[in-house]
Parts: structure tokens; sequence; C-alpha cells
């Protein structure tokens, strides 16, 4: 871990927010995106009054252009990229019946094209440097269907096939570019917030209420794929609470 240089998305609060505080407690330098540059900043400043290094940089996800920018970033300030981490992503669950095709949309949007723009912004250097690793969250909702999440869980299993070929094509490829998808169960994170159907989301609140873990926990996960030994790929991980029959 130690001064590796490693982009995460989706950093301002949550997943990204906890695996930034401890990569960069272990050594690595990171870099990091989300929209809300307020929140940016002062996790920026937290984790450099820690001791860390850190920088950041306004994210729309969405933009190529914008993921391009921050892959330059990080080159220009610390020379290299070792790792992007592309966490970005929106669960506004709800039956196909109620019609949210605004929510539909806007989940393709962020949770496949995140994915898409970030590689595609990074692969270059990646292929380039004959080394790299691409860590992905998915979700549970990527393994198997569950009732109010099929375009949610379509947008996740979609990640889950796309870091699959990214592994086996750059292994035949000889580019040795490391990938690594997490399927995280109930995590207490933003994502609730997300959900604008009534139903739906008092259902996931209760849900999460009872069964719900620490973003840290997902961290930690995160942290063990980046230190295994650079010929070596675990490619999945699924975490949840104990408690939850996911």
């Amino acid at each position: 871990m130690q001064g590796k240089v490693i982009i995460i998305t989706g950093a301002s609060s949550g997943i990204g927010a906890a695996t930034a505080r401890l990569l960069a407690a272990r050594g690595a330098k990171v870099v990091l995106g989300a929209r809300r540059e307020a929140k940016l900043k002062a996790l920026t400043e937290d984790i450099r009054a820690a001791g860390g290094e850190a920088i950041y940089q306004m994210l729309d996800v969405t933009r190529q252009a914008e993921n391009d920018a921050i892959v330059q970033l990080a080159q220009d300030t610390y020379g290299r990229v070792d790792v992007t981490f592309l966490n970005a992503g929106i669960m506004p669950s709800s039956p196909l019946s109620a019609l949210k095709t605004d929510d539909w949309h806007a989940m393709v949007d962020i949770n496949i094209k995140s994915v898409l723009n970030g590689v595609a912004a990074v692969l270059p250097t990646f292929t380039r440097q004959k080394s790299g690793q691409v860590i992905a969250t998915s979700s549970v909702a990527g393994l198997k269907a569950y009732p109010n999440s099929a375009v949610y869980g379509g947008t996740k299993w979609f990640v889950r096939d796309f870091m699959e070929v990214l592994r086996m094509e750059s292994a035949m490829e000889g580019t040795r570019i490391r990938t690594a998808t997490i399927y995280p169960a109930a995590i207490h994170t933003e994502l609730l917030h997300t959900i604008s159907d009534p139903t739906t989301s008092a259902g996931m609140q209760a849900l999460y209420k009872t069964h719900g873990i620490a973003p840290e926990r997902i961290a930690s996960v995160v942290a063990f794929a980046i230190e295994q030994p650079d010929d070596t790929t675990v490619s999945e991980f699924t975490v949840g609470p104990a408690s939850q029959p996911w």
C-alpha cells in the first residue's frame, strides 16, 4: 500500500470516504473525486491532518472528460496511477409498475457509465505500464434478483460482467491489470437517500436498521485486494452483515 497512488470515485461519503481514510492511513496517496466539493475538501483536510496524503477534484462520473481529468491530476501530482476504485453509484429502487423512468435512466447513467468512463480514462496508462488495478463496487443485487431492483440490479449485473471480461482480456493481452469486484449487502451509506418510492424506501430503511454494518467493513476489503502481491488477483468479494440472509 505504501506510496501507491489510488483514485477513488464517489469519495465524498460512505464507502468511498471510509476507504480513503483507511488507505491514506496505510500510506497510500489518495486522489478523491465526487460532485460535492465541500465534503471532498473536508475529507481531504482530515486525511492531511492525520498525516496522510490526499488531493481532490470535483467529478461528474457521467462525463468522460472529467474522468480523464482526475487521472491526469493524479499523474501530474504524483507521477503515476496504481489503482482506481470505481465506487460511485445510486440506488433509487422501486417496482417496475411505478414507472419511475427518470430513476431508471439515472441509474444507467451513473452506475454503468461511471465504470465505462473510469476504465476508459485509466486503461491507456495501465496498458502502457503493464500494471494497475481496477476495483469496482457492484452489489448483492448484481448476483441475484430482488423485487424492486430490476433496473438497479441490472446495472450491477453489468458491472459484474464488465469487470470479469476486463480481468480475462488483461490476462490474455499480458497487461497484468488486476481487478476486484465487490458485492456489498446492507452497508450504511447514503444509497437509501436516493430511493424516491415511499414503500420501497420504508422497507429498505427497516432492513438496514436491522442489519446494516459500517462502510469501514468494505474499506478493509478494498485494502485487502490492493495489498495482494502484484501477480495475484482476488477478483470477487461478497460482503455483508452476518445477520442478513441476503
